[in-house]
């Protein structure tokens, strides 16, 4: 995959039919704890490593990729999510390539026949219609981000990185064509990563939407997965002095009774990040639940609010203790 892009996905010769569904040999699927919210859209991640390569364990951040590795992920809607695996339609396919020069970015718009996807250096808006889980009907101004929106998100110490494949995320099980297995372990037993402990010895991030997880941690993993790519001490709200990382500890960083750095109509005349007890008046909420452009967080990547992710954050705001103890850490 070195070299300039290819015009078509095709090119690349990842899957064996021209709609992507039959991945090629070289290709492993994987999926996460707790993702990114993308408008609600269906999601289809696999992993490329060159022929001999290995990814290598990392107990923080995202593992080792090597040079030549590709993270290949499709954005996808069915007609109707109460029967997600019938009529679905691809929009996009990104791709992010580790050239000798470091990370590349791409995105592959699908055409309506769904038999190929051109490449789309500019973006693109996509008028998308579905039927969502209880059954009403929705509609969504799906946006194909530009190469330099891809770097805002994907921006680690002003590097362009990946974000999603960190161990934490992966370490949970995955239903392949053979059976269920720990993707980790999946991972190391066929030679794909090197260095991984058992599955129970690594760190894991909860799943945002299992009511038997802890609610704590299950919001900060969702907090971890749609906010932390920014706002960490190296990414592009690092100036905020707000940190949403899974590990952070410190009442302050995560919000808890911090004012803005600068204030404005992003706040809503809110006071502070998070208000123990009360996320009506906490800035957080405020944003998650905005679709307003300047005013909603994540900035990119969503033009809805997802009902059911602000509905945890407000539970855990809400449950969060008026105190300077820091929470538990997940």
């Amino acid at each position: 995959m070195a070299g300039a892009p290819a015009p078509r996905l095709s090119d690349y010769r990842l899957f064996t039919d021209p709609g992507a569904r039959a991945p090629n040999a070289g290709l492993t699927p994987y999926a996460l704890n707790t993702p990114l919210f993308s408008d609600y859209a269906l999601k289809f991640r696999f992993l490329y490593l060159p022929p001999g390569a290995k990814a290598a364990y990392r107990p923080d951040g995202v593992l080792d990729l090597p040079v030549g590795a590709a993270l290949v992920k499709t954005f996808a809607y069915p007609a109707d999510f109460r029967r997600p695996d019938e009529k679905v339609r691809y929009l996009e396919t990104r791709l992010l390539v580790h050239r000798p020069d470091g990370w590349a970015a791409y995105a592959y718009v699908w055409n309506e026949a769904q038999t190929e996807a051109v490449l789309k250096r500019a973006g693109a808006r996509i008028d998308v219609g579905f039927t969502d889980a209880q059954g009403r009907a929705r509609t969504v101004d799906y946006r194909v981000p530009n190469q330099n929106q891809c770097k805002e998100c994907h921006q680690l110490d002003k590097t362009l990185t990946p974000i999603g494949p960190k161990a934490r995320n992966l370490n949970g099980d995955y239903t392949y064509a053979e059976g269920r297995e720990n993707q980790l372990a999946h991972w190391s037993r066929l030679g794909l990563l090197t260095g991984a402990p058992p599955p129970a010895q690594a760190p894991r991030a909860p799943r945002w939407d299992d009511p038997a997880e802890p609610l704590d941690g299950r919001a900060r993993a969702y907090l971890d997965a749609n906010c932390a790519h920014c706002h960490n001490p190296k990414g592009a709200a690092s100036n905020s002095g707000l940190f949403l990382t899974l590990d952070e500890t410190r009442p302050a960083a995560i919000g808890i009774g911090k004012a803005p750095v600068a204030a404005g109509r992003g706040s809503g005349d809110l006071k502070v990040g998070i208000e123990p007890g009360h996320p009506e008046q906490s800035i957080l909420a405020y944003r998650l639940a905005s679709a307003e452009p300047g005013v909603m967080m994540p900035e990119l990547g969503r033009s809805i609010t997802h009902e059911e992710g602000l509905a945890l954050v407000r539970a855990w705001i809400a449950a969060t203790p008026s105190t300077s103890k820091p929470p538990q850490k997940p």
